[in-house]
């Protein structure tokens, strides 16, 4: 057997268990789990050393917004952060400037992610145009599945959300049904418009400017509000919902008592959620600014609970790339900054840290960061997992050594808004990132191209596996 690659002494997490095998690579997929690979020969050899060797982790919320403002970040710099944390494949969301809420849009961000990524990528539509043509056209092209918010757009933003907000009930109902006809997933932004303006507004007239009001404008009832309305509308419908970025317990309970009836539901989850509460919105500011909101420490344990009964699917980043100068507009106008925050390079390390600290096992992390999210959304078992036959997209970490997050050590071109995780000690590194069996991180250094990302397209048939 003649291999590209032969990676030998690994620590292999397969979906099941762990097990010490030599993996080979050939034409980017893995070609064989070997437990002695004596004999056999490659043009590479890659000593793990007893290190884990891990199915690259697979961010199914990020944004990079290329190619509009480059300043923040695009497909380059942003998918580079994703391989020094071990991400190859990132979902890429439809906010840009213009939206992705049409064909052409969708043609030329493709475009765009297959010359300049450096993982993976998969890119969401907007249908909220409630154009069945241009939905169409996305599916044919290949959307990874669509994104709305129930929200309105911000203020002064509205060009990058068109076709992507909808805060009315009647035009939520059209578009559900629209996308329910594609058989792709529909991820939402869930918040109630009405209840967020009404508290934004009471909170204006009180001249409140000062950062714990962000968190008072969106409190829980806001978030579990909406996804109850979303739920119950699509009872009727029937479209694969998958509720985004999942912040506390009113939120999760909610999505607790539909699945229970038999909705096919799924949510996610964000580390931010998972690792910070409200109060890092005093220690961090507008660098903490991020909707929903930053919730108490009772909502991290519900979160947690919610992830190990599996009513939450996964674990994801909503990656936010701003600029510092964005960010320190709060200072002065708290409403003028936008939320959101960088977080990709964090991702693995998060997760992987809980399970080496025992909190979770080695396999249910990588569920929650790879292989669940391949099958919700019907790149798997191609994506998402190590065995024969699926792509070689990869991590080996070391589970003895430790990472400490510096600003000046992060690839995102938001490096300097990383306040929430600069200076925290994770258990764990990333010593070595492969996509699609070509090394693109090593030992702290981007050694791949532009180009090494492949555009990942769904099959809607595996859409709605049970998981």
């Amino acid at each position: 057997m003649q291999l590209d690659t032969l990676i030998t002494n690994a620590q292999v997490v397969l979906e099941t268990d762990i097990a010490t095998l030599d993996v080979g690579i050939r034409d980017g997929r893995i070609a064989a789990l070997l437990a002695d690979s004596a004999g056999i020969s490659a043009d590479e050899t890659i000593d793990a050393g007893g290190k884990l060797l891990l199915p690259g982790a697979i961010d199914i919320h990020f944004h990079c917004r290329a190619p509009a403002y480059p300043q923040r970040g695009d497909f380059a710099t942003e998918t580079r952060a994703a391989a020094a944390g071990g991400v190859t494949t990132v979902f890429e969301m439809p906010i840009s400037k213009p939206c992705c809420a049409t064909g052409e849009v969708f043609r030329m961000r493709k475009a765009l992610g297959e010359r300049d990524a450096y993982v993976n990528f998969g890119l969401y539509g907007a249908p909220g145009l409630l154009d069945p043509g241009e939905i169409a056209n996305m599916v044919d092209e290949g959307a990874i599945g669509f994104k709305i918010f129930m929200t309105a757009a911000p203020k002064g933003r509205d060009d990058e959300f068109e076709g992507l907000c909808l805060p009315y009930v009647p035009e939520l109902y059209q578009a559900l049904n629209l996308v329910a006809d594609t058989g792709l997933v529909c991820a939402v932004h869930a918040e109630n418009n009405q209840l967020l303006e009404w508290h934004t507004a009471q909170l204006i007239e009180a001249n409140r400017n000062d950062v714990p009001a962000h968190g008072e404008s969106r409190p829980p009832h806001v978030e579990a509000l909406a996804i109850a309305t979303l739920l119950a509308l699509n009872e009727s419908i029937g479209a694969e919902l998958h509720i985004a970025h999942v912040s506390g317990a009113e939120a999760l309970a909610v999505i607790r008592r539909f699945q229970a009836t038999g909705s096919t539901v799924s949510a996610e989850t964000c580390p931010h959620y998972l690792f910070f509460t409200e109060a890092d919105l005093e220690r961090c500011g507008p660098y903490a600014k991020i909707n929903p909101p930053l919730r108490a420490e009772a909502d991290q344990v519900a979160l947690w609970e919610g992830l190990l009964d599996g009513s939450l699917l996964a674990i994801t980043t909503d990656h936010s790339p701003f600029l510092v100068e964005e960010k320190e507009r709060a200072r002065k106008d708290l409403w003028a900054a936008p939320p959101g925050a960088p977080g990709v390079e964090e991702l693995l390390l998060g997760v992987m840290h809980e399970a080496l600290n025992g909190r979770i096992s080695i396999n249910m992390a990588l569920d929650l960061v790879a292989t669940n999210g391949a099958k919700r959304f019907g790149i798997y078992p191609e994506r998402g997992v190590i065995a024969v036959g699926a792509a070689a997209d990869l991590a080996i970490y070391d589970p003895d050594a430790e990472t400490t997050i510096h600003r000046d050590m992060l690839f995102t071109q938001a490096r300097d808004c990383d306040k929430l995780y600069d200076g925290m000690t994770f258990k764990g590194k990333v010593e070595r990132t492969i996509v699609n069996g070509v090394t693109v991180f090593q030992d702290g250094t981007i050694v791949g191209s532009a180009g090494d990302g492949q555009f990942l397209r769904p099959d809607p048939a595996r859409v709605t596996q049970v998981f």
